[in-house]
């Protein structure tokens, strides 16, 4: 079953032989497509298939892109990401090929077969410590995204990501959001590290929760504001609010749910007239503000953003590993719920 979810003709999107880059459908699979050629690039690397007998190329090709530059760790040479040129065409001469990415900028997630997943691990870690940031990996990618936008423009760059490849990804297009440089894009199963309130079932246990941990975390904010006045955090923040990435989520994978109550809360806080108190929380991550409280210093929390275009799937999950995995994103009849959350 492993190497069939590799082979594009048994596990990938065959039944968009036409792209329209204007249908929301399209453009989410595709960019899933391409995430996972990431990942099978790696795989191709670890069993040493090579040629006709590399199974990431029809991955790409399908949709007419090609493979512009491999984005490769450092520390163990492994695959962790991709840059895909989209080749030009005659049915580029449709009205929706003026909506098509010229580039597209792609990062896998873990990887747990090979010898990859030892740093894979490590990456993991350091998201969960909030120093991702820090990380060779991601400085090979940053550079990466800002190579491409400064070579090409910025117009019709698309970044996307998987897991731990759409915090990378996240990471990325927030440093580029905060030049003035707003890139498209497609985030899949975002990790969210907190609490996981959203798996309790009592609407109103949940919201109470939610309701204590804004007003403590506002609190905690007010007071290291005062504390230092040189924090800017805040401002970073609403420099980020006109940047609308794509989070795609699934309420059975506990890694990423947790978007879906971030954003319900702070609509449910306005409702019942105490927004500015989630205006400010929702900024802040508590663990931070308590490092700041004990006087060591902590770096804005990568997983809270201002504002998304969120897409919920409801099309019921087998297990964990369907919930958080790839392969859903393209698949056809998918029940989903998508809202647009802007920060205000």
């Amino acid at each position: 079953m492993g190497l069939e979810r590799e082979i594009f003709d048994q596990s990938g999107p065959l039944h968009l032989t036409t792209i329209d880059w204007t249908n929301v459908d399209h453009r989410r699979s595709v960019a899933a497509s391409l995430v996972q050629s990431v990942y099978i690039l790696e795989r191709d690397r670890q069993e040493k298939r090579e040629g006709s007998q590399a199974l990431a190329p029809p991955w790409w090709k399908f949709f007419d892109f090609q493979l512009y530059r491999q984005l490769i760790d450092d520390t163990d040479s492994s695959v962790f990401g991709a840059i895909y040129q989209l080749i030009c065409t005659a049915s580029d001469n449709n009205p929706s090929a003026q909506q098509a990415p010229r580039y597209v900028i792609a990062f896998r997630g873990t990887i747990t077969k090979g010898d990859a997943f030892s740093r894979d691990l490590e990456l993991d870690i350091h998201f969960i410590r909030n120093g991702l940031h820090g990380t060779s990996r991601f400085e090979i990618a940053i550079q990466a995204v800002r190579h491409v936008v400064a070579t090409f423009g910025n117009c019709g760059v698309w970044i996307a990501g998987h897991s731990l490849g759409s915090a990378m990804a996240m990471l990325a297009g927030k440093n580029m959001a905060k030049s003035g440089v707003f890139l498209e894009a497609f985030l899949f199963n975002p990790p969210f590290f907190s609490a996981p309130i959203e798996r309790i079932k009592n609407k109103k246990v949940q919201h109470g929760i939610r309701i204590a941990g804004s007003v403590i975390t506002a609190g905690l904010a007010l007071a290291m504001k005062h504390k230092n006045t040189n924090n800017r955090s805040g401002d970073s923040f609403v420099s980020l609010s006109c940047w609308l990435p794509c989070l795609f989520v699934n309420p059975a994978d506990h890694i990423c749910s947790e978007y879906i109550g971030y954003f319900e809360h702070r609509k449910k806080m306005e409702e019942i007239g105490i927004g500015g108190i989630e205006r400010l929380a929702t900024q802040h991550s508590m663990g931070g503000l308590l490092l700041n409280a004990l006087g060591k210093e902590s770096d804005e929390p990568l997983h809270l953003i201002p504002s998304a275009n969120l897409t919920v799937n409801h099309t019921p999950s087998q297990d964990f590993k369907d919930a958080h995995g790839i392969h859903q994103w393209w698949r056809l009849d998918l029940n989903l719920e998508s809202k647009v959350h802007f920060y205000k």
